[in-house]
């Protein structure tokens, strides 16, 4: 199996530095191969702009989306972006190992989804009509691919529980877990979460790296988050609002799962 890291951590020497080579290794001794982008080591210029496409014509306006899509097509991208595209295309898993930073991925691993998914490789790809709305939320270029997250924050695991204050980790991953990783096709794996990072000491590290380790040698037989599919006939197209008859009178993001 070919398992794609994408590491977002400045510090080698952190928590993070050690579970990333922990990860390594592990998958490693179990056959696979890894390929891993370590977004800080490679100085990852995290500005999407013009001079993502090489045949850019001086002084013309810049538009993300088209100027993204004439570059794919005419394979004039920036020499990163298809090489990291060409390792999402080798890939069969891909991991996004970071910090949760202000509720979120670090800018970096942002900037790093914002060229390296171009229009016509991870969005703007399929049919639009009466009956199909584009290859998206199930469908599209990294279809068949399996995805997870592993997140470490400070927090205790409770404040970000069902009532806890910062909001349930699930919804606060939704973002990123059903718009990044299921909106271009992924299979997306339930994420591993690691809190209270502040305070795990030697003893603590050896609990946490073989929870991950768990988590890893299982990354084929994990069952997926239930992400009700755009074109499986759950939405109404092209509002793209979920039918009447599914979840009746709520709202919220876990709509979106499929009911057993």
């Amino acid at each position: 199996m070919n398992v794609l890291l994408v590491y977002a951590h400045p510090e080698p020497r952190s928590l993070n530095g050690s579970l990333k080579d922990f990860a390594t290794h592990r998958l490693q001794r179990a056959g696979h191969t890894v390929q891993v982008s370590d977004l800080y080591a490679m100085k990852w210029n995290a500005v999407l702009d013009a001079g993502d496409n090489t045949a850019a014509a001086p002084g013309a306006r810049f538009d993300a989306s088209q100027d993204s899509k004439a570059a794919f097509e005419a394979g004039t991208q920036s020499a990163d972006i298809a090489h990291e595209q060409d390792k999402l295309r080798w890939a069969d898993v891909v991991i996004m190992q970071f910090p949760l930073w202000w509720f979120s991925m670090p800018a970096i691993l942002k900037g790093w989804i914002e060229r390296v998914y171009a229009c016509g490789f991870a969005y703007g790809v399929g049919e639009h009509s009466d009956s199909h709305w584009g290859d998206r939320y199930g469908e599209g270029t990294l279809a068949g691919k399996r995805a997870m997250l592993v997140v470490t924050t400070g927090g205790w695991d409770s404040h970000y529980g069902p009532r806890g204050i910062n909001g349930p980790i699930d919804d606060l991953l939704f973002p990123i877990q059903h718009g990044v990783l299921f909106y271009p096709g992924f299979d997306v794996l339930p994420p591993h979460v690691i809190y209270r990072t502040g305070k795990i000491d030697e003893d603590g590290f050896e609990r946490v790296s073989e929870a991950l380790g768990k988590r890893l040698d299982t990354l084929m037989s994990t069952a997926p988050i239930p992400f009700r599919k755009q074109n499986a006939g759950d939405y109404t197209i092209p509002a793209l609002t979920l039918r009447a008859g599914l979840a009746p009178d709520r709202a919220g993001f876990d709509i979106h799962l499929a009911q057993n």
